[in-house]
């Protein structure tokens, strides 16, 4: 009999209608995926041998130079940046002397900065803006040049598609590359939840940029606590004197082998999944969704593309007629049974993000949504 850990512990399950947020522990791994962490978990290896091997098969199905498995895009980032200053210095990282370290630079558009940048904002070093979050004056490549100093380290770049929540005001990535690669400045590009599509993981180092992360929790449907990193064999060659198992900075995001292992599984699944079939469900079931409330004076289905997080896959959003209703919508979700997760798209609608999503719990998503609209017509009618 399978154990059920989570009812052991008194743990709640929940459908996750938001996506793959970290908060609900991001995607689901398959059976094959699992099966090669257990399988990892049972012997002892090197580690070193097994990051050769991994890593070299991660480059070669996704069409780099080189790969790296981290513990987590946040640390794919920590670790990126920390290359990027060893190599301005030509020195392994823990060598630099903290006079050093705070002297060097990473270049970053103020419309890309976000909470996940205490990555890079942790190492120490001087993090230089360009731009604005806004259109009131475009970023020029000339304000990138003039930005580059003998102490430039890297260039950091935030890619999110048109759509995504990001600011406008940063230059594109084409242009940010073709300025920093005159200087021979590295580009780190953070994709961490860019896939959807698969063609990301090599498009975007195949445009020139040196390092471009990804969470391996989220579409990837890798192990929650992974990261992969793509990029060129010299950049990379500063990564392996950084990242685990090196003493410094990679030491404190140590990463098993079970999750070496099962990034591997995830990302050989999904270069060869069928995207186009994919997407076609969703927008089956996003139909059938907005047929089911049609002609429905209370709610409103809504198909959504891209979606919140710019990625070229379809979503919908649930709009109520009660002006402010979506946090008691949420409320009435995860009081449920099943216990429903999502997030409020504006005061009266909720996202619901079929990425995630398994046909068995649109249904029930689309049943309970049913359920809190004859609630609502039932107060109104009072």
């Amino acid at each position: 009999m399978t154990r059920d850990i989570y009812r052991e512990l008194g743990v709640r399950t929940v459908i996750n209608a938001a996506g793959t947020y970290t908060m609900v522990g991001g995607s689901r791994m398959s059976e094959e995926t699992l099966s090669a962490m257990a399988s990892a978990a049972r012997s002892h290896v090197v580690i070193k041998e097994l990051q050769r091997k991994v890593h070299e098969r991660l480059a070669s199905i996704t069409r780099n130079e080189a790969a790296f498995v981290t513990n987590g895009a946040a640390a794919a980032l920590h670790i990126a940046g920390a290359s990027a200053i060893a190599r301005k210095w030509g020195r392994p990282f823990p060598s630099l002397s903290p006079e050093q370290i705070s002297k060097s630079e990473i270049i970053v558009h103020r419309a890309h900065r976000n909470p996940y940048d205490w990555s890079l904002r942790l190492l120490n070093c001087r993090m230089t803006e360009i731009g604005f979050p806004n259109m009131i004056l475009p970023t020029t490549e000339d304000d990138l040049e003039y930005a580059i100093t003998d102490n430039t380290a890297a260039v950091f770049y935030f890619f999110m598609p048109p759509g995504g929540w990001v600011a406008k005001g940063a230059l594109s990535l084409e242009a940010t590359i073709r300025v920093a690669s005159r200087h021979g400045i590295p580009v780190i590009v953070d994709a961490a939840a860019q896939v959807p599509p698969a063609e990301n993981l090599w498009r975007i180092t195949g445009q020139g940029a040196d390092a471009c992360i990804f969470s391996g929790g989220k579409d990837l449907r890798g192990p929650q606590a992974s990261g992969l990193m793509v990029g060129t064999k010299d950049f990379f060659s500063w990564v392996e004197k950084t990242a685990f198992p090196t003493y410094g900075v990679g030491r404190m995001f140590k990463v098993g082998r079970e999750e070496i292992v099962g990034l591997l599984a995830a990302v050989e699944q999904y270069v060869s999944m069928d995207g186009e079939s994919r997407v076609q469900w969703a927008e089956d079931r996003i139909a059938a969704a907005m047929k089911a409330f049609a002609g429905s004076s209370m709610v409103t289905v809504e198909r959504l593309y891209p979606n919140e997080a710019g990625q070229p896959f379809p979503q919908m959003a649930f709009r109520f007629a009660v002006p402010g209703c979506s946090e008691e919508i949420l409320r009435l979700l995860r009081e449920g049974d099943p216990s429903i997760f999502t997030m409020a798209a504006d005061g009266e609608s909720v996202f619901v993000n079929p990425i995630t999503l398994r046909d068995a719990e649109l249904d029930s998503i689309v049943e309970r949504m049913k359920e809190i609209e004859a609630l609502f017509l039932n107060k109104g009618g009072k």
